[in-house]
């Protein structure tokens, strides 16, 4: 059977791409490797009663009018896939020694939280805060579709942010002068993103901290809902979603992508697949190599030639008889770290592989919405998340399996014990459930190389002018994830919906997925 598109891998911006092009009344096909739809959005069940998200914490970016809100009304599905807020006074619990801040949405209050700790210093931080915002406010005049006359009557914002374009956000703390400590408070949600602040993209932290005061969600039924969702709309559609078929290979003719290889992971038997157009989900440089890096041109093999993110540690936990809200846990996440430098603790932790003085995020789905079926009543879900080095874990992998599954537990352990000594004293105590992921369970259940979190790293080398999009010089054949787009829940919608407008000429977008402006 040949569809209208043909689409590869089922990660969030292909879902996207998918059921707008279904509910448009094209015929569309997935063919997605993993047994879950979703990518690093898919939820799976562990011992039959508890579902944990693969990789999704926090989003933002779907308030009404905003992208994702945008997508979901084009799709009838705005009072069926529904958010609850995170807490605008604090949706970011920064804790660090010697200093405690939560970040408020409101770009005042946050100025004045930050110059009651550093008094010395509140001119400077109003200076940077202010910077933020109109970087930010340049950033989506600057995104596309581009628009010459809005970039023309915004000159100031438009100058301020171009002059950035190579920068970290290090490189602006230092310009700006910020305490040591402000630094931190102000990066301490670089689990975010996996890098510290002196390899941070200064552009790529803008958009996600405004993105975050604009407002903090979480789905009130849970990512799984949100997937499951997209897949409708495409099956309702006429569409298919094939689960465990793994492309092997592409069929190119004359520089035309005509479909693909993909074999029946349960039967092991190769079906061919054809598609007026193919959209590719996997990882465009991984693509690429399948298809042979010499079929495209010399401007895309430029942009193909990215450095992988980093990749993470993750701890998924169920604990049971304890309300974690009695702990100061609620609407929110908590970021801690040990280190005054987050410089310094990237390093020990991703150079040298060293947990003792953990940097890491605690997230508490449970406590966002009302609605169960992540577990049960009686219990609640907590996860923790940090940064760990793919080559690392999978050297251990191969060599020792012992050694792998031990330094799984010394990171749990240490992050167990900060957790007892700080936040939770009886932690151990009440959990009755936990199942550990390090980069090299990323690339067998998220099908990323490497074990990449966001595709490419979020460096200003990635961030600037040479990065990738949806163009590949192969005829009838698209980019569509966040190597060629921008990772994160809203910036792969963003990226999906964007093909979508581009290949269909129905706008429904104004913009970018950058945050409006307060």
């Amino acid at each position: 059977m040949k569809t209208d598109y043909l689409i590869v891998g089922s990660g969030l911006s292909a879902l996207t791409f998918g059921a707008l092009m279904a509910h448009s009344g094209k015929t569309v096909q997935i063919i997605e490797a993993h047994e879950y739809a979703g990518g690093f959005g898919h939820t799976f069940t562990m011992a039959k009663k508890y579902k944990f998200n693969a990789q999704f914490h926090y989003v933002w970016d779907c308030g009404e009018g905003q992208t994702v809100n945008r997508v979901l009304k084009k799709l009838g599905l705005e009072k069926e896939v529904t958010f609850e807020s995170y807490d605008p006074q604090g949706f970011d619990h920064m804790r660090m020694p010697e200093y405690a801040m939560d970040i408020p949405s409101d770009p005042e209050e946050l100025i004045q939280r930050l110059s009651v700790l550093f008094p010395e210093s509140s001119d400077r931080l109003r200076q940077f805060v202010n910077e933020v915002e109109q970087t930010g406010q340049g950033l989506k005049k600057l995104s596309p579709p581009l628009n010459p006359i809005e970039l023309l009557k915004h000159p100031i914002e438009v100058f301020s942010t171009v002059q950035y374009l190579n920068s970290t956000l290090q490189d602006v703390f230092n310009k700006f002068q910020l305490p040591q400590a402000a630094q931190t408070l102000l990066a301490l949600q670089w689990l975010d993103f996996l890098l510290p602040p002196n390899q941070l993209s200064f552009y790529a932290w803008v958009v996600l901290f405004r993105g975050y005061q604009a407002g903090a969600y979480y789905p009130t039924q849970h990512f799984e809902h949100v997937i499951n969702s997209l897949v409708k709309v495409i099956e309702s559609n006429g569409g298919q979603v094939l689960l465990n078929h793994e492309v092997t290979n592409f069929s190119v003719t004359d520089r035309t992508v005509t479909g693909v290889e993909a074999m029946n992971l349960l039967t092991h038997q190769t079906e061919e697949f054809v598609g007026d157009t193919v959209i590719c989900n996997i990882d465009p440089k991984k693509a690429a190599k399948m298809i042979g890096e010499a079929q495209f041109s010399k401007a895309v093999r430029r942009k193909l030639d990215y450095e992988y993110s980093v990749s993470n540690y993750m701890a998924y936990c169920v604990v049971k008889d304890i309300d974690l809200r009695d702990y100061g846990f609620g609407k929110w996440n908590l970021f801690h770290t040990g280190h005054q430098n987050l410089n310094e603790a990237f390093a020990q932790m991703y150079d040298r592989h060293d947990f003792s003085n953990p940097s890491f995020a605690i997230t508490t789905p449970t406590l966002l919405t009302d609605s169960s079926g992540d577990c049960p009543e009686d219990s609640q879900i907590v996860e923790f998340l940090t940064v760990a080095n793919y080559d690392y874990f999978k050297q251990l992998q191969v060599r020792d399996r012992q050694a792998y599954k031990l330094k799984k537990q010394e990171i749990f352990d240490s992050i167990l014990n900060v957790v007892e000594e700080k936040y939770i004293p009886n932690f151990r105590e009440h959990l009755v459930f936990h199942i550990t992921g390090s980069p090299t369970t990323n690339e067998r259940f998220c099908w990323c190389p490497n074990g990449n979190s966001y595709g490419s790293s979020l460096t200003p080398r990635n961030m600037g002018l040479g990065r990738l999009n949806h163009e590949t010089s192969l005829k009838q054949f698209y980019f569509c994830n966040a190597s060629s787009g921008y990772p994160g829940f809203a910036p792969t919608i963003w990226t999906g919906a964007l093909l979508y407008q581009r290949l269909s000429g129905d706008v429904i977008l104004g913009d970018r997925p950058n945050p409006k402006s307060h």
